[in-house]
């Protein structure tokens, strides 16, 4: 191995991993460690100190109360707080009322976009466990029907079916159809 192909650092080298941090347990160093959950400052001495604490600490928003505010199912007040997918309005009786505030879909809701599938249902917006917006029938499970994009009431001009997409395309907004068979774009 030529002295170019040689790493600056051996693996249990990397200047990252050794701190001067001292161990709150047993007064030993703390180095980082790798988990499956990301990295971590652990004791040298482990297993004998299993001392453990995160590398990044995560700022925890306090609750906002909403002054003026009240829960329509408790009569408590409701605060704007902090949850995994971002801030939301909630009442403060958690976890005795776990009323929360519907996020605004007020474009879909006007719409009254009915579902394809069953055509019982309407479409309503709801968020993943990965953040992403989707569309579903309210009839769920009984109806699986789903989109990725935002529903439009409107007729496919190429096959006639009931629904139609709304699409951000580099040429501007346009309308796909909803069926996956056909899905032909028509402009908006």
């Amino acid at each position: 191995m030529s002295n170019s192909e040689k790493p600056l650092f051996s693996r249990h080298e990397h200047a990252l991993e050794k701190t001067t941090e001292i161990c709150p347990d047993c007064a030993s160093q703390l180095t980082i460690k790798h988990g499956k959950s990301g990295s971590f400052f652990g004791c040298v001495t482990y297993p004998n100190c299993q001392y453990t604490r995160a590398v990044v600490e995560h700022e925890r928003v306090d609750d906002k109360i909403l002054a003026g505010s009240e829960c329509p199912e408790c009569n408590q007040e409701l605060a704007v707080k902090q949850g995994r997918y971002g801030m939301f309005i909630g009442c403060t009786n958690y976890p005795d009322c776990s009323y929360i505030v519907a996020q605004d879909h007020n474009e879909l809701e006007q719409q009254n976009v009915s579902c394809p599938q069953c055509k019982k249902g309407q479409l309503q917006s709801k968020i993943s466990r990965f953040g992403k917006t989707f569309y579903s029938c309210d009839h769920y499970p009984k109806c699986k029907f789903v989109v990725n994009h935002e529903p439009v009431v409107g007729e496919c001009e190429k096959c006639g079916f009931a629904l139609l997409l709304k699409r951000q395309m580099a040429a501007g907004e346009k309308l796909q159809c909803a069926s996956k068979p056909c899905s032909h774009f028509q402009p908006h």
